[in-house]
């Protein structure tokens, strides 16, 4: 039985104060600041003509894994998402191989996010503003979930309306041309592939809605609707601007493009839209980068709870209801990431850890009962194959080092499940 939204959190628990419209903006705030400025360019440049084609695919994968995701996070409302769902369906292993993934990917993600505002807000300055936006997001999500919920439902709101001006630009202009959605000869098997694994990056947002299972009024019947809601909208975002981009650019343009939403006002005849497309891009990754800090700061804290991590980040803070030592750890970590890495290699990467993440989460799914909510079997069946091809379909350099990763996270879990047991009398 759920706990009622009155009623006082236990000290280490999480306080439920998140209904359907905050659960929906969280998602929508993660998705559509990943994918519409960040992963479209390089999906492009692997699938050229494709694009859309790509596009599709990864919104069927997300699909099927949103409804495994939205049917166990409704089981099991709380914190740590698939790494709770691993545990209590598939064994103590597969929930920590599944935390671990989720983790380390999405701390790429956070980083791929801040770079994503240096790069439009002041690229000269990237890695500095980008850190400067990790200290932000960071205190935003200290001060509570419910701040943090008012904020990315601003974010979401400023985002829209830009997107919605790109839109009508490309759409509107003289040199939009409808043959260039066609899917010509330069699109291949493996490149649609590889745009689909490189667009679920995008697309993985809904994972802050099941990760956030504690902190959500009457879950089970929150999160099934939270999910399909903001995932159905994304993908009506994502189909809209791909479409429009596309008519102005091409396949082959877009993939070129430094600031593809940018580029493509120029090529409408509306530069001076451009700073304002800046201004979006940088606000919508901002908003992701709120969320995404929210999610991976919720699973470290389930992790820390059952010591797979230190026992230290499962602290609940008692005035602010939130994980404060895991969002402290978390934002460290991702700033000085963030300070030094590359933001296209961060999206493969990426990419790679969350698709391994949602295939256990599938698996998972799989083994729930009729009486337990389970989905039709096709569902959990077609995303976790889905997973494992879109990850290696991925570039090569993301795999190997995606699999490394895992492997360490591994070798990690054995030496501790070793230590246990030889202290275990």
């Amino acid at each position: 039985m759920s706990k009622s939204s009155a009623a006082p959190a236990a000290p280490e628990e999480l306080r439920r104060q998140l209904g359907v419209l905050d659960a929906v903006v969280i998602g929508l705030g993660s998705m559509i600041g990943a994918g519409i400025f960040a992963a479209l360019a390089p999906a492009a440049r692997a699938a050229g003509s494709g694009l859309l084609v790509g596009l599709a695919l990864a919104a069927v994968v997300a699909y099927c894994n949103a409804t495994s995701s939205a049917r166990l996070a409704a089981r099991y409302p709380a914190s740590g998402g698939t790494y709770v769902y691993g545990r209590e369906r598939l064994g103590d292993f597969w929930g920590y191989l599944a935390g671990w993934a989720f983790v380390v990917g999405k701390t790429a993600s956070c980083a791929a996010m801040a770079l994503t505002v240096g790069a439009y807000a002041w690229p000269d300055q990237a890695h500095a503003v980008a850190a400067a936006a990790v200290v932000a997001m960071t205190a935003v999500n200290y001060a509570g979930v419910q701040k943090s919920a008012w904020l990315t439902r601003a974010i979401v709101a400023v985002v829209l309306a830009v997107l919605a001006a790109v839109v009508v630009a490309c759409l509107t202009s003289d040199t939009a041309q409808a043959a260039r959605l066609d899917v010509g000869a330069d699109a291949s098997l493996g490149g649609v592939l590889q745009a689909a694994g490189l667009l679920f990056f995008a697309f993985a947002g809904y994972a802050r809605i099941a990760t956030l299972g504690e902190e959500v009024r009457d879950p089970a019947r929150t999160i099934p609707r939270a999910v399909p809601l903001a995932l159905g909208i994304t993908l009506a975002v994502y189909a809209a601007v791909a479409v429009a981009v596309l008519t102005v650019l091409g396949g082959g343009g877009l993939g070129a493009a430094a600031a593809p939403l940018a580029d493509a006002v120029r090529a409408a005849g509306l530069p001076g839209l451009a700073p304002v497309v800046r201004v979006g891009a940088a606000v919508a990754a901002l908003g992701s980068l709120l969320a995404l800090i929210l999610g991976v700061s919720r699973t470290t804290l389930a992790m820390a709870r059952d010591r797979h991590l230190p026992h230290v980040l499962a602290a609940v803070h008692p005035r602010f209801a939130v994980p404060h030592r895991a969002e402290l750890a978390v934002g460290a970590v991702v700033t000085v990431v963030a300070a030094t890495a590359d933001v296209r290699g961060a999206i493969g990467f990426s990419s790679f850890g969350v698709l391994a993440y949602y295939a256990i989460a599938n698996a998972s799914a799989w083994t729930l009962t009729p009486a337990e909510g389970r989905p039709p079997r096709l569902i959990p069946a077609a995303g976790l194959i889905g997973c494992l091809v879109l990850a290696f379909a991925l570039p090569l350099t993301s795999v190997i080092s995606g699999a490394a990763v895992l492997a360490v996270g591994t070798a990690a879990y054995g030496v501790r499940r070793t230590i246990t047991t030889r202290r275990t009398p």
